[in-house]
């Protein structure tokens, strides 16, 4: 069972690594493994307080490794906070405990003024390992709209979840639970009893009762195809999948080739983001080449994506397997949920002029990449990298979609997805494109050719 979190707008997948004594570069591609352990500040002397050493901790990458855009001084601002820190641990002195700085430390980031960094409390950080690595977690295994001030309409259940083995299905009205009148409050108690549950569901005008109980289950959640009328609907709901999102974008593309699809619509609605390298080999699969420059304190980057296959400074950093390309009609459907890394997909599509974006504004955090450094049982997100165009056109905070719309969740209950349907219509205008490799490639009708391993 998830909801969109204000904390998981910026987040990217991690790979198979040791998460005690390193951290991970987010929405850029590779992981970047560097130790935490015993970094302090000047704030942090020995023999402090736990308080005192993870808010040394903090301010050390904040002054070492931050690489955004805010103008903030950070100097000062360790100063003014270390302040705080200092009153709250008044009464407990070297006892004070880390729970204590941890409202310190999330008014200090709040206070840098950028989006895109942030502290995760240790079950908000456990929240995240499980998603970006497709690990498992205690869930449902549903994702929930809000309808009348309740986050109760189904929007998309996770294949092999008690959800799925439920049949709960998109549109679904939560509206009873345990015979009591539903809430999401109930629900998520529900959730950590891990007990059975009925649930009154409203499915357009009929009713029915479904039981469920909430069970560790892989937080894996890949790319999957719906056919409406002639169209292929590829739903990407994350690129935090511990890899295999662009594989299989890849292959639904060959798939909707073979099977001579008229059109293709990408919906990233909800997408909270991920790793780049997914993102940008998905998008290589309708866009024939693309590139930028990741601009860090270390230095430029320069990025070119072609066919599946990612060059960082001309040297091959990653691929898909098989790669395909869709050279009809496309179009790509977003909302104020798609953030970060499908912030960049939709970005693409739009600055290559491949098919109208469509939908709402976007979540706001589409030009930067962050990294994510453990701090124990916690964590601080913080933003190492922006990027621009060669051209020097800077990547925009969130991308304004080029037919305008929003979802309508009461016709959705009725079985009326309303922005898909602007999708759809929009293909009867969009492009079609020239596959890099002509006619060896990626043709309707055609079969992909062999790609390169990762």
């Amino acid at each position: 069972m998830t909801r969109p979190h204000p904390k998981l707008v910026a987040l990217a997948a991690l790979s198979i690594f040791s998460l005690s004594a390193t951290s991970c570069t987010l929405a850029a591609g590779t992981i970047q493994s560097r130790t935490t352990q015993g970094v302090t500040g000047s704030s942090a002397p020995s023999g402090s307080s736990s308080a005192q050493r993870l808010f040394g901790q903090v301010n050390a990458l904040l002054l070492r490794q931050y690489g955004g855009l805010s103008p903030v001084d950070r100097t000062q601002l360790a100063r003014d906070y270390q302040a705080r820190l200092d009153a709250a641990c008044q009464a407990t002195g070297a006892d004070c405990t880390r729970e204590t700085a941890y409202p310190v430390i999330e008014a200090e980031i709040d206070a840098l003024k950028d989006d895109h960094s942030f502290f995760e409390r240790p079950d908000e950080y456990q929240s995240f390992v499980a998603e970006a690595t497709g690990g498992s977690r205690l869930q449902f295994g549903v994702r929930l709209a809000q309808l009348d001030g309740e986050s109760r309409v189904v929007t998309a259940v996770i294949p092999g979840s008690a959800a799925a083995d439920a049949d709960l299905r998109r549109g679904d009205v939560l509206k009873t639970i345990g015979a009591q009148p539903y809430t999401y409050d109930a629900l998520k108690k529900a959730r950590e009893a891990g007990a059975p549950v009925t649930l009154g569901v409203q499915r357009g005008t009929g009713t029915l009762n479904v039981t469920l109980t909430s069970r560790d289950s892989s937080t894996r959640d890949l790319p999957h195809l719906n056919r409406v009328g002639g169209v292929d609907v590829i739903v990407i709901p994350t690129f935090l999948a511990g890899g295999g999102v662009a594989d299989k974008v890849h292959a639904l593309v060959a798939q909707a080739n073979r099977e001579h699809a008229s059109g293709i619509v990408v919906d990233l609605r909800g997408n909270p983001g991920g790793n780049l390298s997914e993102c940008d080999e998905s998008a290589s699969a309708f866009v024939p080449n693309f590139s930028r420059l990741s601009r860090s304190e270390s230095g430029d980057t320069r990025t070119v994506v072609s066919m599946g296959t990612r060059l960082e400074d001309g040297r091959t950093s990653d691929a898909v397997e098989v790669p395909a390309f869709w050279t009809g009609p496309l179009s790509v459907v977003v909302d104020k949920n798609s953030a970060s890394c499908s912030e960049f997909f939709a970005f693409e599509i739009q600055y290559a002029r491949r098919g109208p974006v469509v939908g709402e504004p976007t979540a706001g955090v589409g030009n930067t990449a962050t990294q994510v450094f453990p701090l124990g049982d916690a964590a601080l997100q913080l933003t190492v990298i922006n990027y621009i165009k060669p051209d020097g056109t800077p990547y925009p905070t969130n991308v304004k979609p080029d037919v305008p719309g929003q979802d309508d969740i009461q016709r959705l209950t009725q079985g009326e997805d309303v922005l898909l349907n602007a999708a759809i219509q929009a293909l009867q205008s969009a492009p079609t494109a020239v596959s890099p490799l002509g006619d060896q490639i990626g043709q309707p009708g055609s079969d992909p050719g062999k790609g390169r391993s990762k």
